[in-house]
């Protein structure tokens, strides 16, 4: 027996014997959030382990978003394509297929818009049955109640046909899927349900305002807080989900704290979140893939700051933050501040090195700035005019050489090019170079006046001068191989990075420097992140693996920007030499983070869900 069958089958027994697992959740087949990563991600581990007749993914049809990922099945004569056909057979748009991501799992969805009809009635019996009162003329809630509805006739369909006689789980990922829970346990259906809250919606809305927040947990009243914030039925739907659940479970201990305050009750288990790490066969791969993405980078950075000055590519660092537009809870304001304070840093010390740092997130924008698509269009006609001088200079070179009587002397390559390409070149240089101020920001915003970033970076003079150490680009929408900027989709930026900065006030787990330690790269985040606070604990000697922990809980700001400033400053001081190693070790570090290992916390929720 191979490794790879010897660790299947390890695998296996891992988990309950004649168990079937339904995982569901908004994301499925749905590309929204965060969720979606983990849940597709770990798609591939769980196959191995329970096999693709035991395991099945639940989400909601939208087709727009169903072309994309899903593949509609032929088959129907599982047990589950029957309870499928039978439910479309008493008139519910419910599709059964495959998901179309590493593993091919087999997902059913439920069309929330062909029970809008039954909208009143689904929500008097919840606020009947469980005192969740659901606004009329919300969107989302109303698909939210349709979509649980339907979820709750699958499960009462499967369990009156004898599925429930063997083992069930159902795992309910967030409040938009854990509707249904309350209505399993009030009909006793054998089936046993697991909850998991990613993030409370209170608690992201608390921390957005209240610096605070988690000193100031044991305080709140979550009652008088939703009202407050105008969430109150969604928290209700996390609080029937939390306390419904056989086994209530969340992605870290940051986050497990909150739960026993916002939603009343304590998690049972936590689970932390990975990824399904992919690597090289040869280390040095990492290393070239860098290379070979930094160069697309150096590309927009040439025709984004080059027009107005130049600095030395070889000696520039790359440095990224990434994820929803929250200024504070995101640590945006954070990392603007250290950013400032490591360009000081840097001209006091004459440091021999430039820093461009990007901000990727999504804001309300009308188009790319015109200047910045126009530089863009003008360099690569300055690059297409070069291609053309070097093809004539080539093959006139070429033949001068081979046709030449005499000694060997080196040409004139001036006389080699037509004067129609010099002053074509002439000409393309000089409508591409500025005397303007390279932008610091990619895009028109909608509210350029109120923008936190813009307004900061103005006040704090970082606005890309020629003396400034710290370049900015702030690209206000996430980076796609349709972008024309960019030309590469996020995973290729990351790895053509050297830094990921994300210093969060509040984070529930991250999976940002997550995201960065799997392609190779060191990063920064906070104790107050879910991720970070399992590094500190769970990972020894985190720092010199390429993960750095500021201290965020008990210290004021102003400490926290000076801790962050300190080490972008140690790390810009690194020779190549250091980085590369750093990078390696990043890699190999990412391993710990495989669903492979992290997997394990699953196993053992479920082994516990059955003993409830």
């Amino acid at each position: 027996m191979n490794a790879e069958k010897r660790n299947v089958k390890k695998e296996k027994e891992n988990i309950p014997s004649n168990v079937s697992l339904f995982e569901i959740a908004w994301e499925v087949c749905n590309q929204v959030g965060g969720i979606y990563t983990v849940i597709r991600s770990k798609v591939p581990s769980v196959i191995n382990k329970w096999g693709k007749e035991n395991y099945f993914l639940i989400g909601p049809y939208f087709e727009d978003q169903a072309d994309a990922h899903f593949d509609p099945a032929t088959d129907y004569s599982t047990p589950i394509g029957k309870a499928v056909l039978k439910m479309q057979e008493r008139g519910f748009d419910v599709h059964y297929g495959q998901w179309i991501v590493s593993g091919r799992p087999n997902v059913v969805l439920f069309n929330p818009y062909s029970v809008y009809d039954k909208l009143g009635e689904i929500k008097h019996f919840l606020w009947h049955d469980y005192h969740i009162s659901l606004p009329e003329n919300d969107e989302l809630l109303d698909k939210v109640a349709a979509f649980g509805y339907q979820v709750k006739e699958f499960f009462h369909f499967l369990c009156s046909i004898g599925y429930c006689n063997g083992s069930v789980i159902a795992h309910f990922h967030e409040w938009m899927a854990g509707l249904p829970i309350p209505g399993i346990r009030k009909d006793n259906l054998n089936i046993k349900t697991v909850f998991t809250t990613h993030a409370t919606l209170l608690g992201r809305y608390l921390a957005m305002n209240d610096p605070n927040f988690y000193d100031h947990l044991p305080e709140y009243n979550w009652e008088v807080e939703a009202l407050n914030y105008n969430v109150k039925p969604i928290v209700e739907i996390e609080r029937a989900s939390a306390h419904g659940a056989h086994l209530f479970t969340t992605v870290s201990e940051v986050t497990a704290n909150e739960c026993t305050h916002l939603l009343g009750r304590t998690p049972d288990f936590i689970l932390p979140n990975g990824l399904n790490i992919e690597r090289f066969e040869a280390l040095h791969e990492i290393q070239n893939q860098h290379l070979q993405i930094k160069k697309k980078i150096n590309d927009f950075v040439m025709g984004h700051f080059f027009q107005s000055y130049s600095f030395d590519l070889d000696k520039t660092l790359y440095f990224f933050t990434s994820g929803r537009y929250e200024y504070h809870n995101k640590g945006y304001d954070l990392t603007l501040e250290a950013l400032a304070r490591l360009n000081y840093k840097m001209q006091a010390a004459n440091i021999d090195m430039t820093v461009v740092s990007f901000f990727i997130t999504r804001r309300p924008f009308y188009t790319f700035n015109p200047d910045v698509l126009q530089s863009k269009a003008q360099m690569e006609d300055v690059l297409r005019v070069s291609e053309e001088i070097k093809e004539q200079i080539g093959k006139r070179l070429y033949t001068k050489i081979t046709s030449a009587d005499g000694p060997y002397e080196f040409p004139d390559l001036r006389a080699m090019v037509d004067d129609y390409l010099r002053l074509k070149l002439r000409r393309n240089v000089q409508s591409w170079k500025t005397h303007k101020l390279p932008k610091i920001v990619t895009h028109t915003l909608k509210d350029d006046a109120k923008d936190e970033i813009l307004n900061f970076l103005r006040t704090a003079n970082l606005v890309n001068n020629r003396h400034d150490k710290v370049k900015i680009v702030y690209h206000p929408d996430f980076i796609s191989t349709s972008n024309p900027l960019f030309k590469m989709d996020y995973t290729q930026f990351v790895r053509g990075c050297h830094l990921g900065i994300f210093p969060s006030l509040y984070e529930p787990w991250g999976y940002t420097p997550l995201e960065c330690l799997a392609s190779g790269l060191p990063s920064v985040t906070s104790d107050m992140a879910g991720f970070g606070d399992y590094v500190v604990n769970k990972v020894p000697d985190h720092e010199e693996k390429g993960m750095y922990i500021i201290n965020r809980r008990g210290i004021d700001f102003n400490q926290s920007a000076e801790d962050l400033a300190n080490i972008m400053f140690e790390f810009v001081q690194l020779s190549r030499r250091d980085r590369i190693a750093l990078r390696y070790k990043c890699e190999e570090s990412s391993l710990h983070f495989d669903w492979s290992n992290l997997g394990k916390f699953y196993d053992e929720a479920y082994k516990l869900a059955m003993k409830c």
